[in-house]
């Protein structure tokens, strides 16, 4: 079952907007404008079922993860609990508020990238190199669902 992306920050009577915590000239929160997050939740959504398991965890969340992971050079192992310590990594996967548990297990990662598929995680990483230019091509190749660092 999908659990939709929030897309707005709306005020909470018990806890403090997390933008509003954060500085808004961070490159990772400038970066996070400039995503078409919503295009992301219209192109994945249809490989959800509607009222069938367990809910999911939001689009924009996984791919959060993985672009994180691409940024700072991590392996599914290590962009978990690096989003967990970092306000700005949790405001540029769409959290409003703090979050003390971690966003999923690692292994989520996997599921997601199989669940969308190499033209799926081509897409997303397609953002990237729009992004970031040439310079995202040269050190990422997408094999499968996996993508794999040149040596």
């Amino acid at each position: 079952m999908l659990t939709p992306s929030k897309t707005s920050h709306q005020s909470s009577l018990f806890a403090t907007n997390l933008l509003l915590q954060l500085d808004p000239t961070d490159p990772l929160l400038k970066l996070a404008q400039e995503i078409p997050w919503h295009e992301f939740d219209g192109v994945f959504s249809i490989h959800y079922t509607e009222g069938i398991g367990a809910p999911s965890k939001p689009i924009r969340l996984m791919i959060g993860l993985l672009i994180l992971k691409q940024l700072e050079d991590l392996n599914d192992e290590a962009v978990v609990p690096q989003w967990k310590r970092n306000l700005d990594s949790q405001a540029f996967c769409g959290m409003k508020e703090f979050q003390r548990r971690l966003p999923c297990h690692s292994t989520e990662l996997v599921h997601f990238r199989k669940r969308i598929g190499a033209e799926g995680v081509e897409r997303i990483f397609r953002i990237s190199v729009v992004l970031h230019g040439r310079a995202a091509l040269e050190d990422v190749v997408v094999i499968d669902t996996t993508v794999q660092e040149k040596k």
